[in-house]
């Protein structure tokens, strides 16, 4: 579970040698002759974080002095990491750029993921014991692993709204999978799940409150975490689509159909 908190909220690409930048507080102008991180550097930290299978792919400095950007692949899925300077302090979460509203974090998730493709055994993922948006039976089952608490899961869910209202043949069958970050969303995903109510899920991402659960199912939320496990399913919102491709992170509503109904060959992502 430990690992599923490092890695879920992080990734980044580079070598072998020490990466160094300009930074703040106690140096020089040029603070190269203060800091550095090499992906020895990282290695050791991820490891101390239970998440040694890890692997630093890239290290330059975040767009918030102080801190390194580190993206890192676990089992063929990549994400973005922030490690302090003085690397004893990792953050996890989203950066913003105030003048703009962009998320910094989030620009680099997506361009380090864009052309990265993986396909897991579609057929071993339980429909079952799953929320739905959509007509159950359409033809086209997309499965999306959320989290109640992730925002990035909050914007796709508005996104997978669109897709059926436009596409009535295609469903989403949704799993819940609380992240260890997310101190609450166990109990919310038991609660939600208790209650079958992808309306619950809504008002959840809307930051209203929904009841505590009402029946015992811990153990269906449990086996939907051990499924994405065994995937290598690490992060929300990710998506899995008919033909075992796997996509982590956003996308909208045009780009979904654009997946489902026009899939990547295998042969063309290697």
């Amino acid at each position: 579970m430990r690992k599923i908190l490092v890695i879920g909220f992080f990734i980044v690409l580079l070598g072998m040698l020490p990466v160094k930048v300009f930074a703040f507080g106690g140096c020089e102008e040029d603070c190269m002759k203060c800091h550095t991180m090499s992906t020895q550097d990282v290695q050791q930290i991820l490891t101390k974080l239970g998440a040694a299978e890890a692997k630093p792919l890239e290290i330059k400095i975040s767009p918030v002095k102080g801190l390194w950007e580190v993206i890192i692949e676990d089992r063929g899925t990549r994400g973005v990491m922030y490690i302090g300077f003085s690397k004893r302090h990792v953050v996890a979460g989203p950066v913003f750029e105030v003048d703009t509203g962009m998320n910094k974090t989030q620009e680099t998730f997506e361009r380090v993921n864009r052309d990265l493709a993986r396909y897991v055994d579609y057929a071993k993922i339980p429909l079952d014991k799953s929320l739905i948006i959509g007509e159950k039976n359409a033809q086209y089952k997309v499965v999306v692993f959320t989290d109640p608490d992730c925002p990035y899961c909050a914007k796709v869910h508005e996104e997978l709204k669109k897709v059926v209202a436009e596409r009535k043949d295609i469903v989403f069958y949704l799993k819940l999978m609380p992240l260890p970050m997310h101190p609450d969303a166990f109990w919310k995903s038991q609660s939600i799940l208790c209650k079958g109510s992808v309306q619950w899920l809504e008002d959840n991402f809307a930051k209203k409150e929904i009841p505590k659960p009402d029946c015992d199912n811990k153990q269906e939320i449990e086996a939907n975490i051990k499924l994405a496990t065994e995937l290598g399913i690490t992060g929300t919102p990710t998506l899995v689509f008919p033909d075992g491709m796997v996509v982590v992170g956003g996308k909208d509503a045009k780009a979904i159909i654009d997946l489902v109904t026009n899939p990547p060959r295998k042969e063309d992502k290697k």
